[in-house]
């Protein structure tokens, strides 16, 4: 939900990964910190506010899974006749037998939504506390670490304390520090986002900045760990792990947050008395994860064991290569010709949306949309995204899949467009107790036919990432591609945020020879007397420019880039 990148209308997309784990090298015992060189590398990667969780990571996770199956599989068969193996081997006892471990992952996923899910759910609480458009894309970047993870996930593989445990060396350590951030933040979030003179934008952007990086890291040990906690036979239950744990997460630390943090949606639907305030507030809820984060930590440290052996079950041996390895055939892999033109193209091509992905959300909880409700639009839409994958990938096994994200290309910039029209038709149908039923209708319309328009420009791109990634170092290939896809949205939206006030025009009305040209002489217009009046949006001038940009991309870009599944295989192998 990596992740849990579902969108409420604010596309923040995640992804990357890791390496997948080492062979044990006995020769190296007299060493308890530990660089491992065996073996060849391979990569297994790990908001209702994101395109959604992770779901390059899924796809990494499945493509890991199956590599590591067919070469196990091969190394029986060569080590033994079919018969011979079948005499030796034990008993299988199905899923039953690991069904502590999986549920273990499944919880530790769940952990790791939850910062993410909260990190999610800040932007909407600034809105509502008046913060600018330049606030938001300076927190935006809290969204960035899933998208960098690439960067230090070779040493979170290959660096480790070998008593200890390789995924625990560094999954115990984040853990407590999570903790120990949401249990020092319910102490101080409320007078960080209440301050005299507005919210302290840059402490709590480095806070969950810090959040991220630290459920990113998470992220990447406990991928890792679940490639050799779970049997060969069963190692494929760690993608729906992934999936499901970062997923439900997501939701307790966003939908389910905002809905009991508000007054109203407490007051209507879940209480018999009114109140002033929600159920929860913010810094109960980071106190109370954060102490679950303490407690389940520590009993992961003391009862958890890795690699300890399962009766009838066969573990999958681990390997990677040396840190510095790794990071020159990732710059072998990025600097071939056609691999250059297509991270070009990856970084470019989701200017076009932009403001109706970045900004909209926002834009509508300006207007007085409810911010729990607008989380709450997001649950219907669960089955159709588990469905639209499915679909979609129909269309793109072939041998032409970017076909299909040419094809959405346009539709979704028609989306954005309407994206802006929604915005400007809210005010219009609001009344004196909220919005009616219909426009809610409206809004889960339109974002359902986003949700078209992402998943298969999405889907298409994994299935080209997959045709044209080297099968000798797959796991990095599409790493790579899938961390320079989640670029491609993440820096966009930030310069989008950014730029929503310089667009802005404002006069100051009831105070002659004042002006709101800046925060300062709008604070004067209205010590003056007068109020600031909005004369052109922004968000428009944004939604009409991206909208532009992004025709010329499709026309220019889009036909080049439909041209690279023309080459040939050579052309997208490492050689080195």
């Amino acid at each position: 939900m990596s992740r849990v990148r579902n969108e409420t209308l604010v596309e923040i997309e995640s992804g990357a990964g890791h390496i997948k784990p080492d062979v044990w090298c006995p020769n190296m015992e007299h060493s308890d910190l530990l660089t491992r060189k065996n073996g060849r590398q391979r990569k297994m990667a790990g908001s209702f506010l994101s395109e959604n969780i992770k779901d390059s990571d899924r796809v990494e996770m499945s493509s890991s899974e199956s590599e590591m199956e067919g070469e196990s599989d091969g190394l029986i068969k060569s080590s033994d006749s079919e018969g011979s193996f079948r005499r030796r081997a034990r008993p299988q006892q199905g899923v039953r037998g690991e069904m502590g471990n999986i549920l273990l992952l499944l919880f530790l996923y769940v952990l790791q939504g939850i910062p993410l899910g909260l990190a999610g759910s800040i932007p909407l609480i600034l809105q509502g506390k008046n913060a600018s458009y330049k606030d938001q894309a300076f927190f935006s970047f809290v969204f960035w670490p899933f998208s960098l993870k690439l960067f230090w996930a070779p040493l979170v593989d290959a660096l480790y304390f070998k008593k200890f445990g390789r995924r625990k060396s560094w999954l115990v350590p984040t853990q407590y520090l999570l903790g120990i951030f949401m249990i020092w933040l319910s102490y101080t979030v409320n007078e960080l986002l209440h301050r005299e003179g507005g919210p302290d934008i840059v402490t709590l952007t480095s806070v969950f900045f810090m959040l991220g990086f630290l459920a990113a890291t998470q992220d990447i040990a406990v991928d890792g760990w679940a490639l050799t906690m779970l049997s060969r036979e069963n190692v494929g239950y760690a993608s729906t792990c992934n999936s499901v744990g970062q997923t439900a997460g997501y939701f307790l630390g966003n939908v389910l947050f905002l809905a009991l943090e508000s007054v109203d949606f407490c007051n209507k639907y879940l209480r018999t008395e009114p109140k002033d305030t929600g159920i929860v507030t913010l810094s109960d809820f980071l106190f109370f994860w954060g102490v679950i984060f303490m407690v389940s930590t520590t009993l992961v440290a003391i009862f958890k064991r890795e690699n300890r052996p399962i009766r009838g079950k066969k573990r999958v041996k681990e390997e990677t290569e040396s840190v510095m390895e790794t990071y020159k055939l990732l710059f072998n892999i990025i600097k071939m010709p056609t691999v250059f033109t297509f991270c070009f193209m990856l970084l470019t091509a989701k200017m076009g949306f932009s403001a109706a992905d970045a900004v909209t959300g926002l834009k509508l909880v300006e207007e007085g949309v409810p911010k729990e409700q607008l989380a709450l639009l997001a649950v219907p839409l669960v089955p159709l995204q588990i469905l639209l994958p499915v679909i979609i990938s129909k269309y793109t096994a072939g041998p032409r899949p970017l076909d299909i994200f040419y094809k959405a290309f346009p539709f979704r910039l028609l989306i954005g467009l309407e994206y802006a029209l929604l915005v400007w038709w809210t005010p219009n149908v609001r009344h004196e107790n909220g919005f009616p039923v219909y426009y809610y209708g409206v809004i889960l319309l339109s974002y359902a036919l986003h949700q078209v328009a992402v998943y298969s420009m999405y889907v298409a791109c994994m299935a080209f990432h997959a045709k044209v990634s080297d099968p000798l170092i797959g796991g990095t290939y599409m790493t790579l591609l899938n961390t320079v896809t989640n670029l491609g949205g993440n820096w966009p939206s930030t310069v989008a945020l950014w730029l929503v006030d310089p667009l802005t025009t404002k006069e100051c009305q009831g105070a002659p020879g004042q002006s709101c040209a800046s925060s300062e002489a709008a604070g004067l217009c209205v010590k003056e007397g007068g109020v600031c009046l909005t004369t052109l949006d922004g968000y428009y001038v944004e939604s009409a420019v991206c909208v532009v940009i992004g025709i010329i991309w499709w026309v220019w870009l889009g036909k080049k880039m439909r041209r690279l599944q023309d080459e040939s295989p050579a052309a997208w192998r490492c050689r080195d």
